[in-house]
């Protein structure tokens, strides 16, 4: 379904699109299967690349809201007969540590328009439409290539004359399609897993621990909804998934989990070396150690002498 608003966001990924393509037939084949799943993969991580800024926003408020979990359920149990004023001390507590409750959610809104472009343009390439700005040489070259000798705008669902109009085998093309619908799937499911149980660490009397659980174990049944979805979306979720699941572990793994004191406040976690200093076997204190301690100054009073060695003085 196009929405007329996001035509200049089509016309945008579309033109992207084109620029990756021409980049990568400048020395590949421009009808191949791995010029086209390049400029796929490369048009995902473009678009990742392009909203990491929401996405580091997500994180740190989603992390400053786990730092602030300890003082909020302890505010819920001491106000849990007056739910107005454990709503007001709550916000209170928000707007004190400059936190916004919303602050994880609004990124991720922000992102669907991007991702519903992207959905949209490849969708009618697959369809044989040449739409913004897109030639028709353009969309029967993707229609063209293979992958694995599977057609790029084939779906699981295709029936065998269409799949063999593409000089294609009906069998490979559906076991590749179901090995990359398993990948995504697997993708998904890990990506929710890492989250949740970070989640689960975090607050482990969380009350909605179980429902996070089903969570993670039927999202990744989502993903064979996309049985009926051409190659060459199957093989943009695949991307993202991956690029998703790497991205959260570079995060958490930058980010460690707050720890926190007998007060409920947060210790400062200590810095984890990086990629640099593992290669080297190095900790932080080594690349980086202390300067010597500069040496102390002491200023030395002179002594008062006695009345009769003073310069000029004489004895009485």
């Amino acid at each position: 379904m196009e929405l007329s608003w996001l035509s200049w966001l089509y016309a945008a990924v579309a033109q992207v699109i084109i620029w990756i393509h021409t980049g990568f037939s400048t020395f590949l084949n421009p009808d191949g299967g791995l010029t086209w799943a390049l400029t796929i993969i490369t048009l995902t991580a473009f678009m990742r690349i392009l909203i990491f800024p929401l996405f580091l926003k997500q994180m740190r408020s989603s992390r400053k809201m786990q730092e602030l979990a300890p003082k909020v359920a302890d505010l819920r149990k001491r106000y849990k007969n007056d739910k107005q004023r454990m709503n007001q001390e709550v916000m209170a507590l928000y707007q004190g540590a400059g936190a916004n409750p919303l602050g994880g959610c609004l990124p991720i809104v922000a992102q669907f328009p991007i991702f519903i472009s992207m959905f949209t343009v490849l969708q009618a390439m697959a369809n044989g439409q040449a739409k913004w700005g897109m030639t028709q040489e353009l969309v029967d070259s993707a229609r063209k290539a293979h992958i694995f000798g599977a057609p790029l705008p084939a779906n699981f669902f295709m029936s065998s004359a269409d799949i063999e109009g593409f000089d294609a085998g009906v069998v490979q093309t559906k076991i590749v399609l179901a090995i990359f619908v398993a990948i995504s799937s697997l993708t998904t499911f890990l990506t929710v897993r890492q989250s949740v149980t970070r989640s689960m660490a975090q607050m482990p009397d969380n009350p909605m621990a179980q429902q996070q659980k089903i969570l993670m174990y039927i999202s990744p049944l989502f993903a064979f909804f996309s049985l009926n979805f051409p190659l060459g979306l199957i093989l943009y979720w695949v991307t993202t998934n991956v690029w998703t699941l790497g991205q959260q572990h570079w995060f958490y793994s930058r980010h460690p989990m707050p720890e926190y004191d007998a007060k409920g406040n947060v210790i400062p976690a200590k810095s984890k070396p990086g990629l640099l200093a593992k290669i080297r076997g190095t900790t932080p204190e080594e690349q980086a150690p202390p300067p010597p301690p500069e040496p102390k100054i002491v200023r030395q009073q002179p002594s008062r002498q006695p009345r009769s060695k003073r310069t000029g003085s004489k004895k009485s």
